[in-house]
């Protein structure tokens, strides 16, 4: 099995390692260090040295054993020991590597050396310089495909440019320096641009898009990454027209020309589903005017609320096409049994049914154990729209009642009251009496 080995600083890229090396390289052994010893014997002694450092302070009554004669612990492991995990996590988020507060980053004085060391760093040079160096490494960490490092990278260089503080130090060239700004600004935003583009952050691409043209009028990559993050964001014309600025400069530009092309087909999808929108808006429109105009020539009085009842796609409306006059109303209906608290909804009662009609298939309900509700047996009652009731004929066709004028049908519900008749007197009182009190 063959091994992976790590390349030293050191080793020339330039070699071919297919090429059979000479016979006396193969078999050289080890050099020895300067100290004579061979580099497994250097590997051992630093991985001694890493073993008798203490990361942390030692607390030595802490790491007592019971047994007086038992060897003492490393120096590494008796930090450890010498904590708590809660102990141990404090200490660790104060140094650079696991930081996640500045705030509480300081040793009591508030003091934290190296962090210190590590902002001392991020001013040696002039501003154009630590600029640059942040671009640098934003670029590694894109090249990486990591965004969000590379963001974080760019934003800090942008934050070096934007300073209003001027901590560094002065340029030799005044006018180098201002050439190396204008640099900065341009790269750390273009490729700030490039990593919200891949986080899907597009309103930001844009934004970063936008202050990279400040600095160049004519960057052809802050034209296309601004046109494919409109184009993500469905803003067709604003689009359009950072792709076609873009072509302006650079007609050739196959990346430009790609998504440009990605832009129409877009707008044609969307110009699609607009024009289905508005023929079905247009369409909702005709029927509810057929619909209106239907009801007014009837003389059937309908009124909203500003909460009606969920009736999915129940409705008052005209079948069997809702666009020719001469189709039929139809009403979702609930008879209601207010005598047993019980009811039966109906999709759609057509206006040339009769109340009788329906009854004669509900009956007998089977609920109904005293075989009160026979269709000879019971009353229908209707509400008024001034709030009293109204005796419906069962044997009349629904349009006949409710062409009347008097009756209302709210959130297009048509209810229908039905009771015994040997109880319809006192249903009458007792509704009277709800209708008084409320």
């Amino acid at each position: 099995m063959g091994q992976i080995e790590e390349l030293p600083d050191d080793f020339d890229e330039s070699l071919n390692l297919n090429e059979q090396q000479p016979q006396q390289q193969q078999q050289a052994a080890p050099k020895p260090d300067e100290t004579g010893k061979d580099a497994a014997s250097a590997a051992a002694d630093a991985a001694s040295m890493m073993a008798n450092q203490a990361p942390f302070p030692i607390d030595k009554e802490k790491v007592k054993t019971a047994d007086p004669m038992a060897p003492e612990l490393p120096p590494a492991i008796a930090a450890v020991r010498s904590h708590t995990a809660d102990e141990l996590a404090d200490m660790m988020k104060k140094t650079p590597l696991f930081m996640t507060d500045l705030d509480n980053a300081g040793d009591e004085e508030g003091e934290n050396v190296m962090l210190e060391a590590i902002r001392a760093l991020q001013h040696e040079g002039t501003r154009a310089e630590v600029a640059l160096n942040f671009r640098e490494q934003g670029n590694e960490s894109a090249k990486a495909k990591n965004w969000k490092d590379a963001k974080e990278f760019y934003t800090k260089g942008i934050a070096v440019l934007n300073a209003k503080e001027d901590k560094w130090e002065k340029p030799a060239d005044a006018d180098k320096e201002q050439a190396m700004l204008r640099e900065a600004r341009e790269a750390c935003y273009i490729n700030r641009a490039l990593c919200n583009l891949e986080l899907k952050n597009y309103r930001s691409t844009t934004l970063d898009c936008a202050q990279a043209l400040k600095v160049n009028p004519k960057n052809i990559k802050a034209y296309y990454r601004s046109a494919m993050a409109l184009l993500a964001l469905d803003k067709i014309s604003e689009a359009e027209d950072a792709a076609s600025r873009g072509l302006d400069i650079e007609p050739n530009n196959k990346s430009l020309q790609q998504v440009a092309s990605k832009i129409a087909a877009r707008k044609t999808v969307l110009e699609g589903i607009a024009a289905k929108k508005r023929a079905e808006e247009e369409r909702i429109r005709k029927e509810k005017q057929l619909l209106n105009t239907t009801l007014q020539a009837r003389n059937i009085r309908v009124r909203k609320t500003d909460q009606p009842p969920d009736m999915e796609d129940a409705r008052v409306q005209l079948t069997p096409d809702p666009l020719s006059p001469e189709s039929t109303l139809v009403f979702p209906t609930m008879f209601l049994y207010p005598m047993d608290a019980q009811s039966d909804f109906i999709k759609a009662v057509s206006e040339m049914d009769r109340i009788a009609d329906h009854l004669q298939y509900l009956f007998p309900l089977p609920w109904d154990s005293k075989q009160e509700y026979q269709l000879s047996k019971v009353d229908c009652y209707m509400e008024t729209a001034t709030g009293g009731l109204i005796k419906a004929g069962k044997k009349l066709p629904l349009l006949q009642i409710l062409g009347g004028g008097k009756v209302e049908i709210v959130d297009d519900l048509l209810k229908i009251f039905v009771v015994p008749t040997a109880k319809a007197q006192k249903w009458i009182e007792e509704f009277k009496a709800r209708k008084k009190s409320s």
